[in-house]
């Protein structure tokens, strides 16, 4: 078993290595003049089973492509197999046409990494379970819960806790964690009552004095979690926390959550912190390293994956 890292989380690939007892495949990933992606693995890996770590974050067609090329040039290296780790796995937003001559961009990126030379693909917490069917190739879809599990019982042990779904979708996920800690479950239902209103935000489930855990998969702007947690403060809440696995955070997000009535947004490094992540008050990071680390070794060892979660 062999790990390449790509350019996109360097340290937390770092981190599943040590997890591991491992090193790193040395190998060069980089630009030429043009910004053409180079790679270069700069070691034997003939026969091995390797593992290559990328996150398709932003900049995200540039960390498709490295992880495109890398697939290739192990392929042409003559790896036995090789897995693609994609921690958090870009354009998963496009799942479906979203209206007439739109592409369904999630299974695209699919095809183009099975046909670069994957035989394995290693995600967490897809945003739509069906993209693992976009996947002609065995695809473990990993999640964070236990990671916030951990995290939430050291935090809130005896205290009137509430998990709460954003909305209708996240229902599932959020229920998973709320049955693991014995806590209620309160689903947030947004709708616009006419073209031009602004939106509503009705409250299914009792809130009031308890301190309340979002529960998403994906935080970008920060604009939904921000308006829930003001939905639920203005219904009596004590306090709002949110757990997201996948903190993209782009534009104006970590002012807008410094702002809010969060007390804390907590992510996984899935990806990588921006510095304006890491000086922010009431963001944090925990990892996945842990987790990430032990499916490479079951899969390396043909073991069960799925076993992780049960």
């Amino acid at each position: 078993m062999k790990i390449l890292a790509c350019n996109s989380n360097i340290d937390l690939a770092k981190s599943i290595s040590k997890n591991l007892n491992s090193q790193l495949v040395k190998a060069e990933v980089k630009r030429f003049s043009d910004m053409e992606v180079f790679v270069e693995v700069q070691e034997n890996v003939r026969g091995e089973d390797m593992f290559i770590i990328q996150s398709t974050s932003y900049p995200a067609n540039d960390n498709l492509m490295e992880l495109l090329v890398s697939l290739d040039a192990l392929r042409r290296a003559s790896a036995r197999r090789i897995t693609a780790v994609i921690p958090y796995y870009g354009y998963a937003r496009q799942d479906r046409k979203s209206g007439p001559r739109t592409p369904i961009s999630a299974k695209l990126v699919a095809n183009l990494i099975t046909k670069a030379g994957a035989d394995r693909i290693l995600t967490m917490d897809l945003h739509a379970g069906q993209i693992q069917g976009f996947f002609d190739i065995p695809t473990d879809n990993l999640f964070a819960a236990p990671v916030f599990l951990k995290d939430i019982e050291e935090k809130y042990k005896n205290k009137p806790v509430v998990i709460v779904s954003p909305d209708v979708g996240g229902v599932v996920r959020a229920r998973a964690i709320a049955r693991r800690i014995n806590a209620n479950l309160a689903i947030i239902d947004k709708r616009r009552e006419k073209a031009g209103s602004s939106e509503v935000m009705n409250i299914i489930g009792d809130v009031s004095n308890h301190h309340c855990i979002l529960v998403d998969d994906i935080i970008d702007s920060g604009g939904t979690l921000c308006n829930a947690a003001r939905a639920l403060i203005d219904v009596g809440a004590m306090s709002v926390d949110a757990y997201v696995t996948h903190g993209v955070l782009s534009g104006s997000a970590v002012s807008n959550i410094s702002n809010s009535p969060l007390s804390t947004l907590v992510t996984t490094d899935s990806i990588k912190a921006t510095e304006a992540v890491r000086m922010s008050n009431n963001i944090r990071q925990i990892s996945i390293a842990p987790i990430i680390g032990e499916a490479i070794r079951r899969v390396h060892m043909e073991q069960s994956v799925s076993s992780l979660f049960e």
